[in-house]
């Protein structure tokens, strides 16, 4: 049994980080909402509670029963969870005279302490809360603080309980991530075995269990989450796997054909489909964003179900779910507003009467990086930017034509081409170009043109929830402006885009 730590969500922006932080010791971790922490077992090592944007004084605050965890486990509250083991166990919280936002000196008043071990006298640290803990409850003894916060961290002497205002999984907490490892490794004693060959080890000796001789269809596309996912299915049934890869006609150039090569190099039992006419047929006409991604995903869905049913004897539907959809779907705070859908099969398992496997469902993606990488998959698959999946479709915006869709498929061809040749490809999350609904006047010659306008994204992402522009040098840019205009007929402006996210989304659609 995996060895892991549990870490309960208040609703923290921050909570996943917490988790990326300890993954990245090696030890394996879960995240569950605090309305619904599953029963623990031998496997539990400790537990960290996280903040929250909620305050422990309002009468909605999250609330938790902690009689199976407080005095028998190792306990670390963050934020809001070391305010929640003040506040209900007879200290005092209360609000602050002005918000605590930001970078604050720590300083550490018990050196001795098992969660400072090795930390330097001050450090930096980040404060994110509206509330201060001012008086702490009997048996509790500070062991930090900061010139502003006299409670910066506590312990509970006659336990192994934990408290602490600031977040230590962000990077502006200089020994944030010391003082994690000191909880889950010296404290709570987890071995860091967690690495990506042990993964792939007891993965796919469970998918064996799992799925015996039954057959599983899967959905490819291209990108890291579906490969993985189909080699680690391939590892455990082989030709037991159907991989389809539908080509709905808005992928980049040439792809088709080259990842459906990459596949099968890979001996994956993989079918291609040409759907495009399809696609591009339905998209006729059709301007709205919304619109767009909801036709692509029930013509995925059609096609994707057509190819399934001449296969027979499926029992099982492969998908690249990973551990971010996971946790986003249960999330504490109710339904989230929905900025845009996405293209998935939902729907199908249940159409089709199929049990759905997700071998990927545990890991961040960076994870599922390095799970492809210790297989052996060929380092372009893996270091490929993400990818819409509606293609190119949300990158033309307005009318999508056959047109178009070539304009822009040169464009990008160009652009990516070019971020390869100079090394720039690698230091980016994800670039992408963007055909603009507008023409422009340009000279070429001595004719004037009245063509298309371009526009070039490539922003920087740790898990494309936030991400800022990329700094791609002025002479790297004059050479694409000056590539693409040249050579792709109908194009006469090339602009960047420096939006950041927020407020910009990454894709423009």
């Amino acid at each position: 049994m995996t060895e892991k730590i549990l870490i309960i969500d208040f609703g923290s922006q921050y909570t996943q980080l917490i988790a990326r932080r300890i993954r990245e010791m090696q030890v394996y971790c879960e995240i569950h909402p605090f309305n619904n922490v599953p029963a623990l077992d031998s496997s539990v090592r400790g537990v960290i509670m996280s903040g929250s944007p909620r305050s422990v004084r309002d009468a909605e605050a999250p609330r938790i029963t902690l009689d199976a965890i407080k005095g028998q486990l190792p306990l670390l509250g963050v934020c809001y969870g070391a305010q929640y083991l003040a506040h209900f166990f007879g200290g005092k919280v209360e609000a602050s005279p002005s918000r605590e936002y930001g970078r604050a000196q720590m300083k550490v008043v018990d050196a001795c302490d098992p969660l400072m071990q090795g930390l330097s006298p001050e450090s930096q640290v980040w404060m994110s809360h509206g509330d201060t803990i001012t008086t702490i409850p009997e048996g509790y003894s500070i062991i930090a603080s900061t010139s502003d916060v006299a409670v910066a961290a506590y312990r509970i002497t006659t336990e192994q309980t934990w408290g602490i205002q600031f977040h230590p999984e962000v990077y502006h907490s200089e020994e944030g991530f010391k003082m994690l490892e000191n909880f889950v490794v010296g404290i709570c004693g987890c071995q860091q075995s967690w690495t990506p060959a042990s993964f792939v080890e007891s993965t796919v000796k469970e998918l064996r269990e799992k799925l015996g001789d039954d057959k599983v269809v899967l959905g490819l596309s291209g990108g890291v989450d579906s490969s993985v996912a189909a080699l680690l299915l391939h590892k455990a049934i082989g030709k037991n796997l159907y991989c389809i890869f539908v080509d709905s006609g808005l992928l980049r150039k040439d792809e088709f054909a080259e990842v459906i090569e990459s596949y099968r190099g890979m001996g994956l039992n993989v079918k291609g489909v040409d759907a495009s006419d399809k696609f591009l047929g339905d998209l006729a006409g059709v301007t709205d964003p919304e619109t767009k991604r909801k036709i692509i995903g029930r013509d995925f869905v059609e096609v994707f179900e057509a190819e399934a049913k001449q296969l027979s004897g499926v029992k099982w539907l492969g998908q690249g779910t990973i551990y971010p959809d996971v946790v986003e779907s249960a999330q504490v705070n109710g339904t989230a507003v929905v900025i845009k859908s996405h293209h998935n099969v939902g729907g199908l398992p249940e159409k089709m009467g199929l049990k759905v496997v997700e071998p990927l469902r545990l890991l961040f993606k960076d994870e599922v990086r390095r799970v492809g990488r210790s297989m052996g998959m060929p380092e372009r698959l893996i270091s490929r930017h993400p990818f819409p999946g509606p293609g190119l479709a949300i990158r033309i915006l307005g009318e999508i034509t056959r047109e178009k869709v070539e304009i822009l498929q040169n464009v990008d061809k160009i652009y990516i081409d070019t971020l390869r040749e100079t090394g720039w490809y690698d230091k980016i999350w994800q670039a992408g170009a963007i055909l603009l609904p507008v023409q422009s006047v340009g000279v070429m010659g001595d004719e004037r043109t009245y063509e298309r306008c371009v526009a070039l994204r490539a922003v920087q992402s740790t898990d494309g929830m936030t991400a800022d522009w990329v700094h791609i040098p002025y002479e790297i840019l004059a050479r694409l402006s000056n590539e693409i205009i040249n050579k792709v007929r109908g194009v006469n402006r090339v602009v960047y885009d420096i939006s950041s996210k927020p407020p910009a989304t990454i894709e423009w659609e």
